[in-house]
């Protein structure tokens, strides 16, 4: 299983522990009290930070794991959001191809990432010069999430699939793509999706 680059630090501990608890369940069955809790925080991590390899969807690509949570259009701009649960793999990917032309960090609160008032919480914003335009995605932070890391940097140029970053511990990305160059929307509110597998939109 592949761990999320920067996630390391996260589940070095518990497995080390785990692995020290369990020797020590040699000479004294106490430890296994101190193993079992241990060992599920080891697992509950490995299951949030793993990095699966997926194979690239057709089209626009949904940048992260979860359940569709708003489709609207916005003046000249459909806006997709997508709510990533606990269990969701939690590495964002490149909804297109294009270049990183800004990325700006904004500090707030980390409130539920489903509540309206999550508007008001840590996020990236990262702009991305496409063939169709200005995207941007937006990795916000959640109640449980409490970082943004991104992988990448402006100026970098990126292929669609390639990993953007991970919210570590949450929790809602949003995609804004230029409406006059959108033929479909294949999805709708409630749909599972995976990112960089599943088609979130097409073109014209």
């Amino acid at each position: 299983m592949k761990i999320a680059k920067g996630c390391w630090s996260w589940v070095a501990p518990p497995l080390l522990l785990s692995v020290l608890l369990l020797a020590l369940c040699w000479f004294s069955l106490w430890f296994i009290s101190l193993f079992i809790p241990v060992f599920c925080v080891l697992v509950f991590f490995l299951i949030f930070f793993r990095d699966p390899e997926r194979t690239i969807g057709d089209g626009i690509i949904a940048p992260a794991d979860g359940k569709i949570r708003d489709i609207k259009q916005e003046k000249d701009q459909y806006f997709i959001s997508t709510f990533m649960e606990v269990n969701n793999v939690h590495v964002n990917r490149m909804p297109i191809d294009g270049r990183i032309s800004k990325m700006t960090h904004f500090p707030g609160y980390h409130l539920r990432a489903w509540k309206k008032e999550s508007d008001l919480n840590e996020r990236v914003i990262i702009t991305v010069e496409t063939a169709i335009g200005q995207v941007t995605v937006v990795q916000i932070a959640g109640l449980i999430a409490r970082r943004v890391y991104p992988y990448i940097k402006e100026g970098d140029i990126l292929k669609k699939g390639d990993r953007l970053g991970i919210i570590r511990l949450g929790s809602r990305v949003d995609v804004y793509l230029p409406a006059e160059k959108i033929k479909s929307i294949p999805v709708k509110i409630g749909d599972p999706v995976k990112a960089g597998q599943d088609s979130i939109a097409f073109l014209k």
